[in-house]
C-alpha cells in the first residue's frame, strides 16, 4: 500500500476532504542544481490536490491523516495513463505510414494515435474511478490541532 500524510480540509456526514501536498522533487542528491525533473517540476503550478475520502469518523479542520491506495491501482493508473498514447501513436503512424508511404501522413496518423490514445485514456480511467479499490482510504488519524500541546520545561524554569 503507498502512503501518504494529508490535512483535513473538511468533514460533512461521513465524508472528508482532504488536501495533498505536491511534492516538486526530492532533493536528496548531490547533483540537485543540475537535474532535469526539478527543472520541470519549477515549470509547473506547485499546488495542493484535494481528494473526497469517506471517513465514519468525525474529523476537525487541519487534523492530519494518512491515506493509503493499492500499489496495483497505482501501477494499473499509470500504465493506462503512460502507455495507451504511446500504444496509439506507434500503431497509427505504422498504419498511416503503410497505408500512404508519406512521411507527413505518417506524422498526422501519429498525432491522431497519440490524441486517441488520450482520450481513450480519459474515457478509461473515469470508469476505473467508480471502483471501491481504486479509491484512497483513511489508515491513521492523527489528533485534532487543538488537542495538540507541547510543553517547554525551560520555559517553565525562567530559562
Amino acid at each position: 500500500m503507498i502512503k501518504e500524510w494529508a490535512t483535513v480540509v473538511s468533514w460533512n456526514k461521513g465524508e472528508a476532504l482532504v488536501e495533498c501536498d505536491v511534492k516538486a522533487s526530492c532533493s536528496s542528491c548531490a547533483s540537485r542544481s543540475g537535474c532535469g525533473t526539478r527543472v520541470l517540476n519549477k515549470l509547473g503550478p506547485q499546488l495542493t490536490h484535494t481528494i473526497a475520502v469517506p471517513s465514519e469518523q468525525p474529523l476537525v479542520k487541519g487534523q492530519k491523516v494518512e491515506l493509503g491506495i493499492g500499489e496495483g491501482s497505482l501501477l494499473g493508473s499509470a500504465l493506462l495513463v503512460y502507455m495507451s498514447p504511446l500504444v496509439g501513436l506507434f500503431l497509427m503512424a505504422a498504419l498511416f505510414q503503410s497505408l500512404f508511404g508519406r512521411d507527413l501522413a505518417t506524422l498526422c496518423g501519429a498525432v491522431l494515435g497519440g490524441v486517441g490514445g488520450f482520450l481513450l485514456a480519459r474515457h478509461v480511467s473515469s470508469k476505473l474511478a467508480m471502483r471501491n479499490d481504486w479509491q484512497p482510504v483513511i489508515i491513521s488519524v492523527g489528533l485534532p490541532p487543538n488537542m495538540v500541546r507541547i510543553e517547554d520545561p525551560s520555559v517553565e524554569n525562567g530559562q
